[in-house]
């Protein structure tokens, strides 16, 4: 089976929400975070959020039916309260050094917070480490944090998922090829910020339900249920999107950077060695880059765009559902 660019990019936008905005309620935010929320940058999940559910607010990272864990690559997630078990069980380490540090940390993290919060700064002097050493402990799902971004993260315990690791590990895989597929192993272990040889045991167990397609850059594999849906063509695109840093659309690494910009200056100006901008898509196509500062949001954009595409964009951001601002909007471009 072989799969051009454009549908792959229309199976991701798709499976990602990104063509038209879900009507907003519980199932269409655990949808919107299906392969999870990045957080590391404030509001970012909040955005994220917007950019695939109809009518988020300021206070839709913080709905009841979400949660925030220190998920893939120990980064700040928002997840859905029902897939905690995915996004931590899915990453914990079968047996080793990892696996006891973890099993350690959560056992005296659960003895000092019993059922109290606590500033995860506070709790790690209360045991002596270094507080960004507790996210090694995340990976029972026993933790759970809120982090706003102004100030450090609270933590607390939980008790921990109804769920086999096994099982955990294989639905995250499913989850990372139904949001980035076709992908490979090595792709996922990245991403999820596992070890490749556990990433590749994982897809060989899954290995009757994958589907080898070939792709513009390389080998790779889908669900076998997604078969369907990814040979179909592009369907409706949005108008307009700004993707905030670390949006799962373009969390991704070496080859898969090239399907979904083609020039390298312009990947140089989109994953930097430091924060990521954010990106701006333009009727299914990445076109350029954001950033904001308070009530002020640049776009620098990679290409002349039309007039309707201008409006679209400055459309978008007026939309944003941003807190505590006293102004409107106001969108600066900065040709290249």
């Amino acid at each position: 089976m072989e799969l051009t660019r454009a549908q792959i990019l229309a199976f991701r936008q798709r499976a990602g929400q990104l063509g038209q905005r879900l009507d907003y309620g519980s199932e269409s935010l655990r949808h919107a975070a299906w392969a999870g929320l990045t957080n590391s940058m404030p509001r970012a999940a909040l955005l994220s959020i917007h950019a695939r559910v109809d009518g988020a607010t300021p206070q839709s990272w913080e709905d009841d039916s979400l949660v925030q864990v220190w998920g893939p690559r120990f980064s700040a997630y928002v997840v859905s309260a029902a897939d905690v078990a995915i996004f931590t069980l899915g990453r914990l380490a079968a047996s080793g050094p990892r696996r006891e540090l973890a099993d350690e940390l959560a056992a005296r993290l659960h003895t000092l917070l019993g059922d109290d919060h606590m500033p995860y700064g506070e709790a790690g002097r209360a045991l002596g480490v270094n507080p960004n050493q507790l996210r090694y402990a995340a990976p029972t799902g026993t933790v759970l944090l809120r982090w706003e971004g102004a100030r450090q993260p609270t933590i607390w315990a939980v008790p921990p998922p109804d769920m086999d690791e096994q099982d955990a590990r294989r639905e995250l895989a499913r989850r990372h090829l139904n949001v980035f597929g076709p992908s490979t192993a090595d792709a996922f272990g990245k991403w999820a910020g596992i070890k490749p040889p556990v990433a590749r045991a994982v897809f060989d167990d899954l290995r009757a339900s994958l589907i080898e397609v070939r792709t513009p850059i390389g080998d790779a594999w889908i669900l076998a249920d997604d078969e369907e849906a990814s040979s179909q063509p592009p369907g409706p695109v949005a108008p307009a999107r700004l993707l905030p840093s670390g949006d799962s659309y373009y969390l991704c690494w070496g080859a898969d950077r090239e399907l979904l910009v083609s020039d390298p200056d312009h990947r140089d100006a989109l994953w930097t060695s430091r924060v990521w901008p954010g990106a701006v898509m333009v009727e299914g196509e990445i076109v350029g880059t954001w950033r904001r500062s308070q009530h002020k949001v640049t776009i620098v954009p990679w290409q002349r765009l039309s007039p309707s595409a201008r409006e679209a964009v400055e459309a978008e951001a007026a939309s944003l559902p941003l807190p505590d601002l006293d102004r409107s909007i106001a969108v600066t471009w900065e040709d290249r």
